[in-house]
């Protein structure tokens, strides 16, 4: 999910945001997450980046409006209690999970970044990927340790 957010920034920087966006790079380990939650908090961000970045055409505000309505309901925010947005995952079965995560989450991800782009420079879209790079959850020390000792 953070490499299709990373995918979209890097496509809509000019060449020098992209040489810009080198340094990032090695953050980028150990970033995996599964689960609703770290895509859904990607999503949001990016959504929230986009809505407030100024004029959308009516179906892009539509659009994203819905993608950021689902991201709060999977991330259980006060307005949206946990699990609201869940009652039709069942339905996709085990999978629905992976589902959102690979392909709703990145499209709803890559359009927000896309519609951002129209109005935000170079420095706003790596300051929106460092955002997305903070917001995901890091594996303890611990938890590092032991998986590398196995």
């Amino acid at each position: 999910m953070l490499s299709a957010v990373a995918r979209a920034v890097h496509d809509h920087s000019s060449s020098a945001g992209r040489r810009e966006l080198l340094p990032l790079a090695p953050l980028f380990l150990d970033t995996a997450s599964p689960g609703f939650e770290p895509s859904a908090r990607l999503v949001a961000l990016c959504v929230s980046t986009a809505l407030a970045g100024g004029e959308l055409a009516g179906d892009e505000r539509r659009r994203l409006g819905a993608a950021h309505q689902t991201a709060l309901h999977l991330l259980g925010t006060e307005e949206h209690p946990a699990g609201s947005a869940r009652w039709w995952l069942p339905v996709l079965g085990h999978r629905s999970e992976a589902f959102y995560r690979t392909f709703v989450a990145t499209e709803h991800a890559a359009e927000a970044v896309a519609v951002a782009a129209r109005t935000a420079n170079d420095v706003r879209l790596k300051s929106l990927l460092k955002l997305c790079l903070a917001a995901q959850p890091r594996p303890s020390c611990s938890a590092s340790a032991q998986n590398s000792g196995s």
